[in-house]
């Protein structure tokens, strides 16, 4: 074969494959949130109606075409992020294919393809599994020992050891963030310019449901610690059967104090009212992304590291202050930090020794 045809042909096989991982991704994005197990079942099924999917109706990328986006079955729309996942994964395999060495592909394959799931995830649960940041982790040192390019050296055991420091490295920074967020911007008071009404209502997954005005949001979402606590000064309030007038509402996670008196939320069905201030606890990030930037050190190494920290906080700061400007932020809106993580590590992927050239440049003209 020569050589022309032998790289077209090893091309296409990257991007031909890349697809097919794309679209195991999908299973992964699709079940894990949920602990559903991706063995079983074994085929894909329509998220709808639950059929299974028949192999003819499940080629990557084709059969999303070829079915406009609808189950062959029910007729329910297929969302578009199926067919993207398995683009966005098939131009990723091309591309590292064509951009570096074949040992460091393969690692790199595995690498995205964490950084896939990572981001979908988060972008629909606000949450990073385990399995995809302390399995990037242990899966980053792996391929470090094998492939010891990865961190720049020819010995194995060096890999290693900086793969791991990477990993710490970048845990331990975004911790300190986190700790210094939580003390610094730990509580956010808002003051409503009328009366609101507000309702708890218990749910019977051991969560409840918490609305204010029109925003709406599970209970769980505003407690990431033990001590976190949530206030409510309300013109008058109902827990149950029982009334309160000018009270403020002082909530634990699995509790609530008013007057002196303290109610276990497990024997509270509802608490209504009408609220004129709320104080919610908040959390810089969640403790995934520290995981997640542990996970990028340990495929890319501490410069990756910080560089990731860098270009995701500021495209990050970017978003949020276009939806403010938008005006589409509102009181209860979260943004998810691990996909602009992983823009941060694919950027220093493919351009970290230019970036590393243009600042060199910078600091000695």
């Amino acid at each position: 074969m020569n050589p022309p045809l032998q790289q077209t042909f090893f091309q296409a096989f990257a991007f031909i494959l890349g697809a097919a991982v794309g679209s195991f991704l999908n299973v992964c994005i699709y079940r894990w949130p949920f602990n559903l197990s991706i063995r079983r079942p074994r085929r894909s099924f329509c998220p709808a109606c639950k059929n299974p999917i028949p192999w003819q109706q499940n080629v990557p990328l084709i059969s999303w075409l070829a079915l406009r986006g609808r189950c062959a079955k029910c007729g329910s729309k297929i969302a578009f992020r199926y067919f993207g996942v398995e683009l966005l994964t098939a131009l990723l395999f091309l591309v590292i294919w064509k951009a570096f060495p074949w040992p460091m592909a393969i690692a790199y394959w595995l690498f995205v393809s964490l950084l896939i799931i990572g981001t979908f995830i988060d972008f629909e649960h606000f949450i990073i599994p385990d399995r995809v940041t302390l399995g990037g982790i242990f899966a980053g040192a792996v391929c470090s020992a094998a492939v010891p390019a990865l961190m720049e050296t020819d010995s194995r055991l060096v890999a290693l050891v900086r793969s791991l420091l990477a990993a710490a490295l970048g845990y331990v920074i975004l911790w300190i963030v986190l700790e210094a967020g939580k003390i610094a911007f730990g509580r956010k008071r808002i003051s409503f310019d009328t009366p609101t009404p507000f309702t708890w209502i218990r749910r019977e997954d051991e969560d409840a449901d918490f609305t204010v005005g029109s925003e709406r949001s599970l209970w769980s979402e505003h407690f990431a610690r033990e001590k976190d606590r949530l206030l409510l000064q309300c013109g008058h309030a109902k827990i149950d059967h029982r009334t309160y007038s000018d009270v403020t509402l002082d909530f634990r996670y699995d509790r609530v104090a008013v007057d002196g008196e303290q109610f276990l939320l497990d024997h509270v069905s509802e608490i209504s009212g009408v609220a004129t201030e709320l104080v919610i606890p908040r959390e810089a990030m969640g403790r995934g992304d520290l995981k997640f930037l542990g996970a990028i050190g340990a495929f890319l190494g501490w410069r990756a590291v910080l560089f990731s920290l860098f270009a995701g906080s500021l495209l990050g700061s970017v978003i949020g202050l276009v939806t403010l400007v938008t005006g589409r932020r509102v009181w209860s809106a979260k943004l998810p930090f691990g996909p602009y993580l992983a823009f941060g590590a694919l950027a220093w992927m493919f351009y970290g020794d230019l970036f590393l050239g243009w600042y060199a440049g910078l600091v000695n003209p």
